[in-house]
């Protein structure tokens, strides 16, 4: 016989099992703030900004030629910025316990499109030396490219300053107690319909006839302690009667 789930038999489960749920949803919440909270080192962020532009000569114009001979640099400066030709001076200057390699993973370089602006971003769980990285990168970067490409055509347009109050950009704590109780709501739900599916006791008539495929002639109400107390003084004092 094949088994059908109604819309009804599911709120039954969800409603069955609701502590259960529950329960779920706030153990992932918790432990998710733990994490987030106590467990996971904050990571700070930095940016300063570089100027790709036209070598200075004695006409301050550029040309859309000149723009666009620019724009190719861009790529090959970005390659520049985190070689260990650059970041090893940085290293040496800032007096870091780092390697090049290392160094490498907590910045990123990028330009929007079609622009001359590149920016360098560092990520650091200290928030003053993601400052101090950033524009040490930049100056570095900016003292080198004149030996190693022969020109000089890079200016800061933006130094990485240090706010007040630095908040870190990772972990978000609320984000990740968001997701645990989405993955905690649904493994309480997965686990409630899964113990009821494995629950193959007989509670109700409707089990009785889905099981023997047979009709219930008549049911046997639940006798209470003090109804059953009560039958055994009427039959009592039904015997001292006759």
């Amino acid at each position: 016989m094949e088994e059908t789930i109604t819309l009804q038999d599911i709120f039954k489960t969800l409603k069955k099992r609701l502590s259960l749920i529950i329960i779920l949803t706030i153990i992932a919440l918790a432990i998710s703030a733990v994490v987030s909270y106590f467990v996971i080192t904050p990571i700070y962020q930095s940016s300063t900004q570089i100027l790709i532009n036209q070598e200075k000569t004695e006409v301050n114009t550029f040309s859309s030629q000149d723009i666009e001979t620019n724009l190719q640099l861009i790529n090959t400066y970005n390659v520049i910025i985190k070689s260990p030709a650059i970041l090893s001076l940085v290293i040496d200057e800032l007096d870091l316990n780092t390697t090049p390699a290392a160094l490498t993973n907590k910045i990123t370089v990028n330009n929007a499109e079609d622009s001359q602006v590149v920016n360098i971003t560092v990520q650091d769980p200290d928030p003053q030396r993601a400052v101090d990285i950033a524009n040490k990168t930049a100056q570095v970067f900016q003292a080198q490219i004149k030996t190693l490409m022969q020109v000089d055509n890079v200016s800061v347009l933006t130094p990485a300053v240090l706010g007040d109050n630095p908040s870190p950009v990772k972990p978000d704590p609320m984000l990740n107690m968001a997701i645990a109780a989405v993955i905690g709501l649904m493994l309480g739900v997965g686990l409630a319909f899964l113990l009821e599916y494995l629950d193959t006791t007989v509670k109700t008539e409707e089990d009785i006839e889905e099981l023997l495929n047979l009709p219930v002639l008549g049911l046997i109400s639940n006798i209470s302690e003090k109804d059953l107390q009560d039958t055994k003084l009427e039959v009592i004092d039904r015997r001292k009667r006759l």
